[in-house]
């Protein structure tokens, strides 16, 4: 972190990419996050980036270098496309700058840990984007499994279904369901369960659009997780959800379970002798998660301004990417797939 930082104990983002992750970031550090600034912004198109550089009276600088180098800033925030994370990552860790980098960190292990060997040499905090551990809801699981209150703990299960599937055109780059939308559950499977996982096993169909399976992928997936203490936690994900954006995570101990459920418009419900109703659930994922991502933005500008560790490091980022791959393998060879196996 720089000297004026220091010196002022607030964080000055620059934001390569603003489209609509980036621009939501910008938005969040601008006014809503406790001890940062947006100090400018990057994307390629750049007629993007200076509407959004305009709305916030900050820099559009003319490249992603030129960001990365400024004095003016001393964090840099990835959010461009998957496939440039770890060139940018390396580029920013090397002037010494902290970084924040949407989740997956690169769909290539070996482009990983390059990523993180570069992070390690240069000694700067780096924090990969898992928003999900910062929902109030998700989080209360996972304290209740650390702290205990459950007993022993014996399932975990999570539930993600999207209200629709993404473009064919994004399904042909994502790196496909495992890589691109169960890994945030990999990674909460880790986060509740408290363990490592030592072995994945995955079943994947196409029950939505035939034209994701001709594609090469699914659309609705079942993961079964085994973890380093014995705890099993399911996963069932789909890309289209009648009723809106289903969020759900369930720990179940030897003393009792925690839930973290939907969230709804409202709480309110009617019944009557016909039957019940009550709001609808979220449509759109930043309906549901925007307070995470805040979250998320204030303990990571904790952690660098006061010198500490990351809530969610290059590890954390690199081991959901090896349950996504175990994934893969084990739909391919109808098996379960030791993570040992691909990683």
């Amino acid at each position: 972190m720089s000297d004026t930082a220091s010196q002022s104990d607030r964080l000055r983002v620059g934001v390569l990419g603003v489209g609509r992750i980036g621009s939501m970031h910008v938005d969040l550090v601008a006014n809503q996050v406790e001890g940062a600034d947006v100090s400018g912004v990057f994307d390629v198109y750049a007629d993007g980036a200076a509407a959004v550089a305009d709305r916030h009276d900050v820099t559009r600088f003319d490249s992603a270098e030129q960001l990365i180098a400024s004095d003016q800033v001393d964090a840099v925030a990835i959010c461009t496309s998957t496939d440039t994370h770890i060139d940018l990552l390396v580029a920013a860790a090397e002037t010494g700058k902290a970084i924040f980098c949407e989740k997956p960190l690169s769909l290539d292990l070996s482009e990983v840990d390059r990523g993180l060997a570069a992070v390690e040499a240069a000694g700067v905090p780096l924090h990969v984007g898992f928003n999900r551990r910062f929902d109030a809801g998700h989080r209360s699981v996972r304290d209740a499994v650390a702290n205990g209150v459950l007993g022993d703990l014996r399932q975990v299960s999570i539930t993600s279904r999207d209200p629709a599937p993404p473009p064919i055109s994004y399904i042909n780059v994502s790196g496909g369901i495992f890589l691109d939308m169960t890994i945030h559950d990999f990674d909460m499977a880790r986060y509740v369960a408290g363990s490592e996982v030592v072995e994945v096993y995955a079943r994947g169909w196409v029950s939505v659009d035939q034209a994701i399976g001709d594609a090469g992928d699914y659309d609705t997936v079942t993961v079964i997780l085994t973890h380093e203490n014995g705890v099993v936690t399911t996963i069932d994900n789909c890309r289209q959800s009648a009723y809106g954006y289903d969020q759900r995570v369930e720990a179940f101990g030897s003393a009792g379970a925690a839930f973290s459920d939907n969230h709804r418009e409202h709480y309110g419900r009617t019944l009557t002798a016909a039957g019940g109703s009550s709001a609808l659930v979220p449509n759109f994922f930043l309906d549901r998660y925007i307070p995470s991502y805040v979250n998320q933005w204030n303990d990571f500008v904790a952690a660098v301004v006061g010198g500490q560790p990351t809530p969610v490091t290059g590890l954390d980022g690199r081991a959901p990417l090896l349950m996504g791959l175990a994934a893969n393998k084990s739909v391919a060879e109808n098996r379960p797939v030791a993570i040992a196996e691909v990683g």
